[in-house]
């Protein structure tokens, strides 16, 4: 399975423009969103390229949507929010957290975490998992390109409890394209520019 995945776009419609035809150009699978789509919950027609491209998108909302947004933009495009839910393609189960530690759409790392379990324990069985928040784990290099963004515990436990494959992330723009691991995990911050990978 081909993935197109990106983060932080806040409300950029020629930048949404052109990673649609990437992922077009490119014959992806599925389209997977990091967060901060929009700009404090305003925004032009984001997802509007994707759609038009034909394009299937996941995403999970950062710390500027809310979470209304998010299901707003999941129920106007027919889009999947997989904040605290889980979707399964080719034997792929993939499931995510939104929203920050920090800003307007602030969790507790407790909820943090357990959003992720809800969405994990729905595929905790398959053999390849991919984990998708906005906000990066704790204890990492992607925390200490920041001052202003601490990392989440939440999302730390989460990664060590069900090992999935690979984890992806945003939310640190400083941070785009570092690739990392904890444990057997890969962890990318994929960056509004976006990465293209397969599984």
């Amino acid at each position: 399975m081909k993935i197109l995945a990106s983060g932080d776009i806040h409300n950029d419609s020629r930048l949404a423009e052109r990673l649609a035809e990437k992922a077009e150009k490119e014959k992806v699978d599925l389209v997977i969103l990091c967060g901060d789509i929009m700009q404090f919950d305003k925004g032009e027609n984001i997802i509007g390229p994707f759609k038009k491209k034909k394009q299937r998108i996941l995403f999970v909302p950062g710390n500027h949507e809310s979470f209304a947004t998010a299901d707003f933009l999941a129920e106007v495009y027919g889009i999947k929010n997989i904040h605290g839910y889980s979707v399964i393609y080719n034997d792929i189960g993939i499931f995510g957290c939104g929203g920050a530690n920090i800003g307007l759409n602030q969790l507790t790392e407790k909820e943090i975490y357990d959003y992720l379990k809800k969405g994990f324990d729905k595929i905790k069985d398959l053999k390849k998992k991919i984990m998708v928040t906005h906000v990066h784990p704790s204890g990492t290099k992607m925390e200490k390109l920041t001052s202003f963004f601490p990392g989440s515990s939440g999302v730390k436990k989460a990664i060590e409890k069900f090992q999935p494959d690979l984890m992806l992330c945003s939310h640190v723009h400083e941070a785009e394209g570092i690739e990392e691991k904890i444990g057997k995990t890969k962890i990318i911050n994929v960056g509004k520019k976006g990465i293209i990978f397969e599984v």
